[in-house]
C-alpha cells in the first residue's frame, strides 16, 4: 500500500488490514481464492497501491500456497550514503546495499522502492546480469543512466544485456520515488486464462476443472464465501 488502507482475506485462513507502506506476499501455487477491497475511510486518503503479478517456474507452479505479511516497520531499508543521506530504498524483496529482505520467493524477483529527498541525487543499484528489469516512477521526476528526465507514471524498461550489471538512477525533483522490479527470465510458455497461468494449455484446461470441481488445491474454493464481498451486498 502507498496510500489508505485495503482488507483482505483468503481461502486458506489468513485475512488483515494493510496501512501505507505494508506489503502483503502471496504464492498462489497449487491454488487459493484471494479477496480484497480498498477502505475509504473519514480521516484517511483515499486508497493507493500496487500489484505486481509474477509467474512461477514451472517446477513450482503446483507448490503449497504461501502469505507472507510485513508492515512498513518490518521492511528493512538500506541508506545508500548513509540515513541522513538524500535517498533511502525499502527492500520488499532482493537486496540493496548490504541489505537483504525477509521475503521468501520462489525464483528471482527483486522488488525495491526508491525514495529520495534531493534533486540531482544519484544511487547505482546492482542487479544480476540478464535480468529483466523496469522502473516505475510514483512520484516526481528521474533519469537512468544519464539518460533524459521521465515523469510520475512513466515505466522505464531497462536494458537486460549480460555485460549490465545494475543501473544508476538520478533523481530530477527533490521528492522523487520509483519502484524498481527485476527479475530472472523464466524461459518458459506461458498459457493465460484469467487469473490462471500454467506453461501448456492442457495445464490450463486441468486447472480450470480443480477449480470448479474443488481439487487439487481448490478443495475450499466452491464452498468458501468472502465476508468481505459479503458486506457489499
Amino acid at each position: 500500500m502507498i496510500e489508505g488502507s485495503s482488507q483482505h482475506e483468503d481461502s486458506v485462513g489468513h485475512k488483515g488490514r494493510l496501512g501505507p507502506g505494508d506489503v502483503q506476499w502471496m504464492i498462489a501455487g497449487k491454488g487459493i481464492v484471494h479477496a480484497e477491497m480498498p477502505l475509504f475511510l473519514p480521516d484517511e486518503p483515499n486508497p493507493m497501491g500496487m500489484q505486481l503479478w509474477i509467474d512461477l517456474p514451472k517446477e513450482h507452479k503446483m507448490t503449497t500456497p504461501t502469505y507472507q505479511e510485513l508492515s512498513r516497520n518490518e521492511i528493512p531499508t538500506a541508506f545508500p550514503e548513509g540515513p541522513d543521506g538524500p535517498v533511502q530504498v525499502k527492500v520488499i524483496s532482493g537486496k540493496s546495499f548490504g541489505t537483504e529482505s525477509p521475503v521468501k520467493h520462489l525464483g528471482g524477483c527483486w522488488y525495491m522502492d526508491f525514495q529520495f529527498k534531493a534533486s540531482d541525487a544519484t544511487v547505482f543499484q546492482d542487479l544480476p546480469a540478464g535480468w529483466t528489469a523496469f522502473l516505475y516512477i510514483l512520484k516526481g521526476s528521474l533519469k537512468v543512466n544519464g539518460s533524459e528526465s521521465h515523469e510520475q507514471f512513466h515505466t522505464l524498461v531497462l536494458s537486460s544485456e549480460a555485460s549490465e550489471n545494475g543501473v544508476a538512477i538520478t533523481s530530477t525533483s527533490p521528492d522523487a520515488r520509483a519502484v524498481l522490479i527485476a527479475g530472472e527470465p523464466l524461459d518458459q510458455p506461458v498459457f493465460q486464462y484469467g487469473p490462471f497461468v500454467m506453461t501448456t494449455r492442457e495445464e490450463v484446461q486441468q486447472t480450470l476443472l480443480d477449480y470448479s470441481t474443488g481439487k487439487n488445491g481448490f478443495e475450499n474454493a466452491h464452498i468458501w464465501k468472502s465476508k468481505i464481498g459479503a458486506g457489499l451486498m
